[in-house]
């Protein structure tokens, strides 16, 4: 009876959340600039009635309760660990005043729109003022819910349980050392021209290209749409209402189409977690206060990374679909090859963007991104000195100096997000996607599938070994299952390798 209400309390924290999701999306795709001050107002009432319903003393009631029903359960039984994951969430939004919580979210509005129009100015100043709000509230917020080694570790913990400064500084050293070798025999050989980049790809014909080819990988766009903005992302308010977006040059369909092919990944995930798991703490990050149903930012970001660059960018896949592709933008398309196109879409140059980022780049911009978040968690870095410390890491990483604050420190929406210890989940994603990717390929069905541009079995496998179980399943326990072991650069290196060096 206890476990029957508390399963309801938490639905309703759920509808919380979706509802919060969708006034989220709005503001990314169709909001007026006018309307950011009361929708922070929106987002901070809507976020503070979750934590509220989570964090009150009716739902510690109900959850003592229902773990005393739970003892007699069989040990396997997913109950235990759904109500060990709300004591976890519970406990943590307890211990964080109920006022951070709403300043935090209200700053998301106000800084998402002093963000647009700092990068459409390219002039970091008018969102520094926003920027030091957010990371002072994200230190106050990581004090609240403690710390040990670094005040960053709380950060990351909440997008990738298990991680922190120092387990990503092992990863990134291996990486680093690893991809440096790939990367400079790659640049030693001479680049292929992108000879399709000066056609004209219509926004339009952009926007029918890259719906075909999500539905191809199975999106269903019954439950789902593809609609424009900014910066790309993927948000869902349940596993039947999906949304994924992408954004359009109409001199090169490579940014569109590619971003399409992420965020689908991450639309795949979402679209086919358990359907019993709707409206439960598997479906949604009660820790976070998010309404998503992958286990970890790092298994979401490793789906996306899947079908984006081991299927999106193998040469198999254009030698069996680049006819299609052409068949939208015949004229700009007409004289070029397969092959052509492939080279073009695995070419490996040092560039500013990380979302345009090649596959041997990628990975530095992040390490970049993770270096300056621990910096500003730490108070070693004052956030007027960002564009710098920016400018500086980009050379070091990368040899590049960005001309303009839109090119360097305004390029992503994550901080603006108030998602602060979030970016090292696409190196972790990167990992991860190697690892599933060559497991799945061992089975002959899924093998026989690619080479044949059949992407149903594939799906089928990630459905089974990952987007089924939510978040009744960690990361580490999904790649043990799937793969035999935890996180493990070896397939990632292997796969960069093979590509670039081979």
């Amino acid at each position: 009876m206890s476990l029957a209400a508390l399963r309801q309390r938490i639905a309703t924290v759920s509808d919380l959340l979706c509802t919060l999701n969708l006034i989220v999306w709005d503001s990314r795709t169709m909001m007026p600039s006018g309307g950011a001050a009361a929708r922070g107002h929106q987002i901070a009432t809507l976020t503070r009635m979750a934590r509220d319903t989570l964090a009150a003393d009716a739902t510690m009631d109900l959850l003592a309760r229902a773990e005393d029903e739970a003892a007699g359960l069989p040990a396997d039984d997913l109950a235990h660990e759904e109500l060990r994951q709300i004591r976890r969430a519970a406990e943590l939004h307890r211990r964080v005043p109920a006022e951070l919580i709403e300043r935090r979210a209200a700053v998301r509005a106000a800084a998402n729109a002093a963000w647009i129009e700092a990068r459409a100015r390219s002039d970091f100043s008018l969102f520094a003022p926003l920027l030091e709000e957010t990371v002072a509230n994200t230190r106050a917020y990581a004090d609240a819910i403690g710390w040990e080694a670094h005040p960053y570790d709380a950060m990351i913990g909440l997008y990738e349980p298990g991680e922190t400064l120092a387990s990503l500084q092992r990863l990134f050293g291996a990486l680093r050392d690893g991809i440096r070798p790939i990367l400079d025999a790659a640049l030693a050989r001479p680049q292929a021209q992108a000879a399709f980049v000066p056609g004209a790809f219509p926004a339009d014909r952009q926007w029918e290209a890259a719906k075909a080819f999500s539905a191809r990988f199975g999106f269903d766009f019954g439950r789902g749409r593809l609609d424009t903005t900014v910066h790309p992302f993927e948000i869902s308010f349940t596993r039947d209402d999906v949304r994924i977006t992408t954004r359009y040059n109409p001199a090169d369909l490579r940014p569109a189409l590619f971003g399409a092919f992420h965020e689908t990944g991450h639309g795949l995930y979402e679209q086919n977690v358990d359907p019993a798991f709707t409206r439960t703490v598997f479906a949604s990050d009660l820790v976070g206060l998010y309404a998503v149903g992958g286990t970890s930012f790092g298994a979401h970001e490793s789906q996306s990374r899947l079908w984006e660059n081991h299927v999106g960018r193998s040469r198999r896949f254009w030698e069996l679909n680049f006819a299609e592709l052409q068949g939208f933008f015949p004229d700009a398309l007409a004289n070029v090859t397969p092959e052509a196109f492939y080279d073009a879409v695995t070419g490996v140059r040092k560039s500013l963007i990380r979302v345009e980022a090649d596959e041997l780049t990628y990975d530095l911009h992040i390490m970049l991104r993770v270096e300056i978040e621990a910096a500003l968690m730490d108070g070693s870095l004052k956030v007027a000195d960002v564009p710098g410390a920016w400018a500086d890491a980009m050379q070091r990483h990368l040899g590049l100096t960005p001309p303009g604050d839109r090119e360097g420190v305004l390029q992503d929406i994550h901080w603006s997000s108030g998602m602060i210890g979030s970016f090292c989940t696409y190196t972790v994603g990167n990992v991860m996607a190697a690892q599933l990717y060559a497991a799945a390929k061992a089975d002959p069905g899924v093998a026989a599938g690619v080479a044949a541009g059949d992407y149903a079995p594939l799906a089928g496998w990630l459905r089974r070994c990952c987007w089924t179980h939510g978040r009744s399943k960690t990361r580490d326990a999904i790649l043990q299952d799937a793969c035999g072991r935890g996180l493990d650069a070896g397939a990632y290196l292997a796969h960069l390798r093979e590509r670039y060096a081979g």
